[in-house]
């Protein structure tokens, strides 16, 4: 979420905009089971797309607040690692009264997000472009492209065109993941120094997909549930 200018301190939520588009999808919005590490705090991102049929595809993007300690949120090892302009950003009070969702938002920055961590993807067509493997392949390097660009391309400008990081022979289509307590076959990408991938097709149609920071791995237990 990115908010520009000075808002009135009654300014509405956008979540609940968001909400309300989320009705529009065709299929159960998948996320990670839930678990203490894992905060889902409705930062939901959705996008659409639309012909002369109506909707055509749909994908519903998940943002959680990771805590390294769930037991003690005030231990210091579940801050985020932030740089000097970001820390003052969320220090520095306006003089001005902000919404209650602005302050919140601003304070969880303090704690790592694990940002459109998990996709459910639905298209009324199928085609090539809707498969598990295209559409993992789609997440992982746009996580790569937004999260990881001073990593992978140092000095680099956000409007740097590169060459995607991740390609389909880098899929494993023989991995296995667990949707709603049942194992099921999957496809991976665990070839990334950065981060770990891995998504499924949905029995009720559509796909889910999970891109997560190979360095939190350990505090994530990967297994999807529709989420409520």
């Amino acid at each position: 979420m990115r908010v520009a200018g000075i808002l009135p301190s009654d300014a509405p939520d956008p979540r609940a905009g968001r909400a309300e588009r989320l009705k529009l999808m065709p299929i159960p919005v998948m996320g990670l089971a839930p678990q203490p590490s894992l905060e889902d705090t409705d930062s939901v991102g959705v996008t659409y797309g639309q012909d002369d049929r109506g909707y055509n595809e749909m994908t519903a993007s998940i943002t959680y607040t990771l805590w390294r300690n769930p037991d003690d949120h005030s231990d210091p090892v579940n801050l985020a690692d932030l740089n000097e302009k970001t820390r003052r950003s969320i220090e520095e009070v306006p003089p001005w009264p902000r919404p209650p969702w602005l302050i919140e938002y601003v304070e969880r920055l303090r704690y790592p997000q694990l940002e459109e961590a998990v996709r459910t993807t639905w298209h009324r067509d199928p085609s090539e472009r809707s498969s598990v493997r295209s559409l993992l392949v789609d997440h992982v390097n746009h996580i790569l492209m937004n999260q990881y660009r001073q990593e992978l391309w140092p000095g680099s400008n956000p409007w740097d065109q590169h060459a995607p990081t991740v390609t389909g022979r880098m899929v494993n289509s023989q991995a296995r993941t667990v949707i709603n307590g049942v194992d099921m076959p999957g496809a991976e990408v665990d070839t990334d120094p950065f981060v770990y991938g891995i998504g499924a097709q949905l029995a009720g149609g559509g796909v889910v997909t999970a891109v997560l920071p190979r360095t939190e791995l350990k505090h994530i237990q990967v297994q999807f549930m529709p989420r409520t």
